[in-house]
């Protein structure tokens, strides 16, 4: 179990994809076959190798969506101009949105117990998502009224918050939520949401290691789990649901 002094905090900010739901998987996969019929698609002089897991760790994992199409072509030398940037992106979108729709969601029971034992402490707790689509991942995973405050893609745009790597949207919902960001936590398994809670300067910023592994220490984090149960005191969960 990974020691953390909960009541030293008054808020405690999750990221989603990843870390509440395994969405990370089913975005990653969208993004796989979004890229992948797109580079098929360029001139055959360019050789374009396909887009792989360590693309989607290094180039879109936690950004908003259109900066990851961005930030994965310009990595292979292809430069778009705004519209086509926003096609590509919808398109990636539609494609999480019908395997919601088909599958469903179910979250990790580790979060669901660290959101249990959070709420029996009293210490209040945010989504911070750079997906637009996080309500209606929660609402799958009917977590939807868990949470205090919700601060997605939408909620980014319209404040227009930079999103991570800069910590704007985890210092609102901190804000939102009547914390500092001293006195908040910040649960992140993207190294860019790693190093938006080191940019934030948050009491405390754990990596949950869904893949990206060592890649999250040396973004900043100051505790690594592979799940949320790890941060439970012993004998805690038993109320979990």
């Amino acid at each position: 179990m990974a020691a953390v002094d909960w009541p030293a905090y008054k808020a405690v900010l999750f990221d989603l994809d990843g870390v509440v739901t395994p969405t990370a998987l089913v975005h990653m996969q969208a993004w796989a076959e979004m890229f992948n019929d797109y580079l098929a698609s360029r001139p055959a002089s360019e050789e374009q190798r396909p887009f792989t897991d360590a693309d989607y760790h290094a180039y879109v994992d936690g950004k908003p969506r259109y900066d990851g199409v961005r930030s994965f072509l310009e990595s292979r030398g292809i430069h778009l101009d705004g519209d086509e940037v926003v096609r590509l992106g919808d398109l990636k979108n539609d494609r999480v949105n019908e395997v919601l729709e088909r599958d469903g969601v179910e979250a990790y029971p580790g979060s669901v117990a660290l959101i249990d034992h959070l709420d029996a402490l009293g210490i209040k707790q945010a989504v911070v998502s750079s997906s637009a689509n996080a309500p209606a991942v929660l609402r799958a995973a009917g977590l939807y009224d868990r949470f205090e405050t919700i601060v997605d893609g939408h909620v980014a745009r319209d404040l227009a918050l930079p999103g991570k790597p800069a910590p704007d949207t985890f210092l609102h919902a901190a804000e939102v939520l009547g914390a500092t960001a001293a006195e908040s936590v910040v649960l992140e398994d993207a190294v860019s949401g790693v190093m938006a809670g080191k940019a934030g300067h948050f009491g405390l910023t754990i990596g949950v290691d869904r893949g990206a592994g060592s890649a999250l220490t040396d973004a900043g984090a100051d505790v690594l789990v592979k799940d949320l149960a790890e941060l439970v005191p012993d004998g805690a969960a038993g109320g979990a649901q």
